[in-house]
């Protein structure tokens, strides 16, 4: 069977293997979105269910229990993750997987968070006994979308773990995560692939330009990937365009035509072009944006230090509520003119 992990997780899996022995009850995959912790986290679950595992602890993907998990029907496996990536598989980066429990047509939109009835359905799951008495395995993801009330009862079946129970846990932002939870899982960060792997891997997709979607995208080639294929390329194109010409007439108008774009992709790119400008005028260097370097040393040069570190420090609380605007419009607007403002000039 050939391992449907990518190339850059070799190393991660080998050291996996050696937790084996002597197994946590709760496993915390950590690293950048888009390098694939999904894909990893499911992999390792399949292969702690599997009847007849490979060599390498790899999942053999021909006995009942791989065609059970491959069909999201193992009665000792769950998959929890907000209603969202149910009705729109593949939109954190990362999973590569078919869809689960599809809704019908609601007038309701999914949720895009992990709400507590989906923690406390785990209950029932955990409290009967498991299949040819074996391990039962939850995976969750992302786990940042916990809210309040679920990351609360999840920390309560952290603290007494059911027998024969297996969390594996995957997050891109580990700092949004309770220290409670944290500190009961035994965390394994997930390191990113270097530039030529992930250029090599991206190229054998058939992906034009693969260095500049990858810049782009931070370095992480499952991200590049999705937006090389997407629309949005077109919306990121037209914002970062009106961010090269910062003003208060054009953060208006920007507002109006990109209100119904994803504010929290928004919110990202200009954190990312900021990040850009810093360190333009600091090390002469540019990470994510080199097609636009001529525009970013532009306003490099016009711009306060002080005001700079004003920016970077207000973009980044605002991707803290990114999610939940209560009018996307105005909170568009406010982003921008804020960024406005950094280039008085």
């Amino acid at each position: 069977m050939t391992s449907p992990l990518f190339p850059w997780q070799e190393g991660s899996w080998q050291q996996l293997q050696q937790l084996r022995e002597r197994l946590p009850h709760a496993i915390l995959f950590h690293g950048a979105q888009g390098i694939g912790k999904t894909v990893f986290a499911e992999h390792f679950a399949q292969s702690l269910l599997c009847q007849t595992p490979l060599a390498g602890g790899h999942p053999c993907g021909k006995c009942d229990a791989c065609g059970w998990f491959t069909q999201y029907s193992h009665p000792d496996y769950r998959r929890v993750r907000p209603e969202v990536l149910d009705e729109d598989d593949g939109a954190d980066g990362e999973e590569a997987e078919a869809g689960e429990g599809k809704k019908s047509k609601a007038t309701k939109a999914p949720s895009k968070e992990i709400k507590i009835d989906q923690i406390r359905a785990l209950a029932d799951f955990m409290n009967v006994s498991t299949h040819r008495q074996g391990l039962r395995v939850v995976v969750l993801y992302p786990a940042e979308t916990l809210n309040t009330a679920a990351a609360n009862a999840l920390l309560k079946t952290l603290e007494e773990p059911p027998p024969s129970t297996m969390f594996l846990l995957v997050s891109n932002s580990i700092e949004r995560l309770l220290p409670t939870i944290l500190s009961r899982c035994r965390k394994f960060g997930m390191p990113m692939p270097s530039p030529d792997e992930a250029l090599v891997w991206l190229q054998q997709q058939g992906v034009k330009d693969a260095d500049l979607w990858l810049a782009e995208q931070g370095g992480a080639p499952l991200a590049a990937h999705e937006m090389a294929q997407s629309d949005a390329h077109d919306i990121m194109d037209e914002f970062l365009r009106a961010l090269a010409r910062p003003g208060t007439e054009g953060a208006l108008k920007t507002a109006e035509r990109l209100q119904k774009a994803p504010v929290a992709d928004l919110v990202a790119w200009l954190q990312r072009w900021l990040y850009d400008v810093f360190s333009l005028k600091l090390s002469g260097r540019i990470r994510y944006y080199p097609r636009y370097r001529k525009e970013i040393a532009a306003l490099a040069e016009q711009v306060d230090m002080s005001n700079l570190l004003r920016g970077l420090k207000s973009v980044k609380e605002r991707r803290a509520i990114a999610d939940h605007p209560l009018s996307a419009k105005l909170f568009i607007e406010d982003m921008l003119l804020d960024y406005a403002a950094l280039f008085p000039s």
